[in-house]
């Protein structure tokens, strides 16, 4: 069978792409690389059955790849908050106009389904944990709402135009190949950089607050299981369902810790109720936290080349997120 993962030169994208090789699937990868890294090509190179694609989706291109194609996983999106506050227009280019001229690909193709890389952070901060999918929609950053919008569109494009489409909330993602850039955002970037540098772990308010972690191999197999299945137009959550806390996470990577004052409009808590992905998927997340965070800690040599975040560093990071949303 054929498909194309978009954004398949990323953290999320290249775990996909690797199961589906596991699974004997021929894959196009597409990636701008604007988040890609080389790494996550070069590893799949003398796979006969991989092909890359270096093409920006936002921009019109010739999508003549797309004929033949029984899946399609779009996870190409640029993330992070800070930048989405600072760079509306770009993101909105990149989650919005990207995922319109996907869908219209697959339409025209006649792609048997669709599988969208969605994100929890539609949710906000919710009123009931743990967060269903009929949770009331509350991005707090353009992000967020880009890729609400981005899943709006696939969900209209479903009913509408009768492509085969799921779009899958991702939780707290975390896991190896996950993007070193300059970005300040996933702590897990944040605190395995410090570790290696022998810095104190910085922990953003008390440490208490929790978070739905859940390992990118899982979500990779959600991704497969969606695709396999016979559902169309739904919105499934995909996390552990098991927050930790980050005080806990700073444990199990071990050494000293310094905290500075919490971000206002930060949750307290994120997590999955993974009712339907239990239900209608037969998925069950496999990697536990404390196996997750092992696997990070034996690959740390991986962040030599991230970004050192020191305190101040952050906070100034964030300079944007105190001024819209105090």
């Amino acid at each position: 069978m054929k498909t194309i993962v978009t954004g398949g030169a990323g953290f999320i994208g290249s775990h996909v792409v690797e199961l589906l090789l596991q699974e004997g699937y021929k894959v196009i990868a597409v990636d701008d690389m604007s988040n890609g890294q080389n790494d996550n090509v070069e590893i799949f190179r003398n796979n006969p059955n991989y092909e890359f694609k270096k093409i920006d989706l936002s921009r019109e291109f010739d999508d003549s790849f797309f004929s033949g194609v029984d899946y399609v996983f779009h996870a190409a999106a640029l993330a992070d908050i800070v930048p989405s506050i600072e760079r509306p227009v770009e993101y909105h280019q990149a989650n919005v106009t990207a995922t319109i001229r996907v869908l219209e690909a697959c339409r025209k193709h006649k792609v048997k389904k669709l599988i969208y890389s969605a994100s929890s952070s539609c949710y906000g901060i919710p009123d009931k944990y743990p967060t269903n999918e009929d949770a009331e929609i509350r991005p707090q950053y353009p992000y967020a709402f880009t890729k609400y919008v981005g899943e709006l569109y696939v969900m209209f494009w479903s009913k509408l135009y009768k492509l085969p489409a799921i779009s899958l909330r991702y939780f707290n993602v975390y896991g190896t190949r996950a993007r070193t850039n300059n970005t300040y955002g996933a702590v897990f970037k944040v605190f395995l950089k410090q570790k290696l540098e022998n810095k104190p772990l910085t922990i953003v308010g008390g440490g208490t607050q929790t978070r739905d972690f859940i390992y990118v191999t899982d979500v990779a197999e959600a991704n497969l299981l969606a695709a396999k299945s016979k559902l169309d137009g739904e919105i499934i959550n995909i996390g552990a369902g098991k927050p930790q806390s980050v005080n806990y996470l700073a444990e199990l990577i071990g050494g000293p810790t310094d905290n500075i004052p919490k971000r206002p409009g930060e949750p307290g808590s994120t997590h999955a109720d993974i009712t339907k992905a239990r239900e209608l998927l037969g998925w069950e997340p496999r990697v536990s936290f404390e196996e997750g965070v092992n696997i990070m800690l034996e690959n740390i040599a991986y962040w030599k080349n991230a970004p050192l975040w020191t305190p101040k560093d952050i906070e100034k990071a964030t300079k944007n997120w105190f001024k819209y949303l105090k």
